[in-house]
């Protein structure tokens, strides 16, 4: 069942019987009254997810949609329309639906489609992960569930599911691109509730990528994310109250990484910045963080939940490097935006699916290591926090601020990690904080592949990543004060 991100044209084309020339009329008819840009998406997505709870699967669905949608940008208007029925009379009524939304003072040429598109692929797989038997994903589940119960007692349930999904996408534009892509994707997740009596806690754990259902089977990933899940859970039990006040913070490796994707990847999106309302608008030049900091968003990395072979505008991925040495030099463009801003597109126009228009969005966020080791950065601190896991947050694009929850996390007491904590949180500013890192470690990290990213009502699957680093003066809330 391998594919290439070809097959993905000739499925389209060949499913829907439409030709070149027909949709060359398409989007000729998209810009024929005075626009910049047109482009047609097209979509077919494949979807399973299972669920389990109380020793039982009690959830399972399989869905399949399709669709195409019509997108003309004329100046700083775009005009959108889509459908579910794919033929040339609907694709033709979502081009002069689009046409008459956006309308500008130029006229543009629709070029020949490209025959040739790229063949670039980042996830080549044998067998997708939607293709795995369900009766597969089933017993994975029931086993997850006998692995979390025999960790510890005082494990009273486990919440388990698996997602999987086949999307393939083609995208053909009025200056002739063609790009199209085949996007394989697993997500496993593992929530555990642990009570002693007095006190509930939960730990949660997971991963996956654009990788095989057996991905979760290689050295026993499925038994890894259980028990890190059941020992969150128990170690919960065992927290102490966290302390209140300006303290300095360890962030730990890998998944912390979502502070940096929340409280400062948001900012560093084109839209937001040619809009100005973003902390970082017109900062390009400027040291905003650090000199240790080195902040890049890479969509290349082969298998990473957050990579993709091109954006959802069919422009390739890239690695594009956002703060170096604490310098801004860059921003995550879509077409729109980067025209807007006389800047290059960077292969971030994401979307949901033919529903949405795209917009600028991260792929994999992270920050390059830098040459301290992890030991060293926790010996530096006589007293402080060492938060190595976060579940909710709250960022305000326009001034930075943010607050997120340390789901787990520790004491610093005369440079060693002693007593887990509960109820710590962190406070402060996006831009800010990258000034306050003090240190960082050579122990970079990406998360294990669950992160999903929300932004004007649009969820995308992406990746984060972090060294262990040190932040000092961070505002921590807690309950001892």
């Amino acid at each position: 069942m391998k594919n290439s991100p070809a097959d993905s044209q000739s499925q389209f084309f060949d499913q829907y019987d439409l030709t070149n020339r027909q949709l060359e009329q398409v989007l000729e008819t998209a810009v024929e009254r005075r626009a910049d840009y047109a482009d047609i998406y097209f979509e077919s997505r494949t979807a399973e997810a299972l669920s389990l709870e109380e020793g039982i699967v009690k959830k399972a669905s399989r869905s399949v949609s399709q669709g195409a949608g019509v997108r003309v940008l004329a100046g700083d208007k775009t005009g959108y329309a889509h459908s579910d029925e794919i033929t040339l009379e609907t694709l033709q009524v979502a081009a002069q639906t689009a046409r008459a939304i956006a309308q500008d003072t130029t006229q543009t040429q629709v070029v020949p489609l490209n025959s040739t598109p790229s063949q670039r692929d980042l996830y080549p797989l044998a067998t997708p992960p939607i293709a795995a038997p369900l009766q597969d994903k089933i017993q994975l589940l029931q086993q997850i569930d006998e692995e979390a119960r025999a960790y510890d007692s005082r494990i009273t349930n486990v919440l388990a599911s698996v997602a999987v999904e086949q999307k393939n996408v083609l995208v053909l534009s009025s200056d002739g691109g063609v790009a199209a892509d085949i996007r394989p994707l697993l997500r496993l997740q593992v929530t555990c509730i642990a009570e002693d009596g007095t006190t509930r806690q939960q730990g949660s754990y997971g991963g996956g990528g654009r990788v095989e259902f057996d991905f979760v089977y290689d050295d026993a990933r499925w038994k890894t994310f259980t028990k890190e899940a059941a020992r969150q859970a128990i170690l919960g039990l065992e927290a102490v109250d966290a302390p209140a006040g300006s303290l300095s913070v360890v962030l730990g490796s890998g998944w912390p990484g979502i502070l940096l994707h929340e409280a400062i990847g948001h900012g560093l999106e084109g839209d937001f910045n040619r809009k100005k309302v973003s902390a970082f608008s017109d900062r390009l030049g400027q040291q905003v963080a650090s000199e240790l900091c080195t902040v890049v968003d890479d969509g290349t990395l082969p298998n990473r939940r957050g990579s993709l072979n091109c954006d959802d505008e069919g422009t390739p991925t890239g690695r594009t490097v956002l703060i170096e040495n604490g310098t801004l030099t860059g921003y995550l463009q879509d077409r729109l935006n980067a025209k807007l801003m006389n800047m290059q597109p960077t292969g971030n126009g994401r979307r949901e699916s033919f529903a949405h228009m795209p917009m600028p969005r991260m792929t994999n966020t992270f920050m390059l290591p830098g040459e301290s080791t992890p030991e060293d950065i926790i010996r530096s601190v006589p007293n402080g926090l060492y938060a190595v896991s976060f579940g909710g947050g709250q960022v305000d694009i326009t001034s930075g601020k943010f607050v997120f929850s340390a789901s787990e996390a520790y004491l610093i007491e005369d440079g060693k990690v002693t007593r887990p904590v509960k109820g710590a949180t962190l406070i402060g500013n996006g831009s800010d904080v990258l000034t306050r890192i003090s240190m960082v470690g050579n122990d970079l990290k990406l998360d294990e592949g669950i992160g999903t990213c929300g932004k004007e009502g649009q969820s995308v699957p992406v990746g984060v990543g972090l060294p262990t680093i040190r932040v000092d003066g961070l505002t921590v809330g807690g309950t001892q004060a």
